[in-house]
């Protein structure tokens, strides 16, 4: 279930409740087509309805949920075959640009990636899903951040956003996920090891992977 945020430690709540949302809708948790209104979300986050409110007109901008007057938000479903073609774009992006910076990261830098790969295992081991795809959305955005193109990034983060990862729950139940949340490390130990086309490989298999995970979501509808 979505955590209650601990305010005292969170500066730019509305950030940090707009990611948790969206990694509740990429993960199900929060359900193609139905409708959920501002106040019954802030309970599960134990903060008061505004924030809430906020960080929802946050994905509207961004396609996730639409807004219904007096009613609250629904979110939005996503097709196969955008789920087909958000892969393809991201194997045209990601794989080529994180062999482009194979050999540029600052050796003082690779603590705190390796740090961001293990928050996904933990996750994966807690079966928190709204954890797990947060921390993988920030892994794969620390890793293009290198690149110094902004717009990439961004491109990339939107595409992640529409994104559904209907099947990691069958995964927690069969103890899949943490294998899976372990190929971050595969990623990080090849550029370690200065291997740009493995890591271009690697990377496309991930994705590939990471799709299969998608078209599990067959079995919800």
């Amino acid at each position: 279930m979505i955590e209650r945020l601990d305010t005292r430690k969170r500066p730019t709540l509305r950030d940090h409740v707009s990611d948790a949302l969206r990694a509740a809708i990429i993960s199900g948790e929060l359900e193609p087509g139905a409708l959920y209104s501002a106040p019954t979300l802030s309970e599960r986050f134990g903060i008061s309805p505004t924030p809430v409110r906020e960080a929802m007109l946050d994905l509207v901008k961004q396609g996730l949920v639409i807004s219904v007057p007096n009613k609250g938000f629904r979110v939005t479903e996503t097709s196969e075959e955008d789920l087909d073609a958000i892969a393809k774009i991201r194997m045209l992006l990601e794989p080529p640009s994180v062999r482009s910076i194979v050999g540029t990261i600052p050796d003082a830098d690779l603590p705190g990636l390796r740090e961001q790969a293990d928050k996904i295992v933990r996750a994966a081991i807690r079966g928190d899903l709204v954890e797990y795809v947060d921390a993988d959305r920030q892994f794969h955005l620390m890793l293009l951040d290198y690149c110094n193109n902004p717009r990439l990034s961004q491109i990339v983060s939107d595409l992640r956003s529409q994104t559904r990862l209907f099947g990691l729950a069958a995964l927690v139940e069969r103890g899949e996920l943490e294998q899976s949340a372990r190929e971050h490390h595969t990623i990080l130990d090849l550029i370690e090891s200065d291997q740009p086309e493995e890591v271009e490989r690697f990377l496309r298999y991930h994705i590939g992977h990471v799709r299969g995970i998608w078209a599990a979501s067959n079995g919800r509808d």
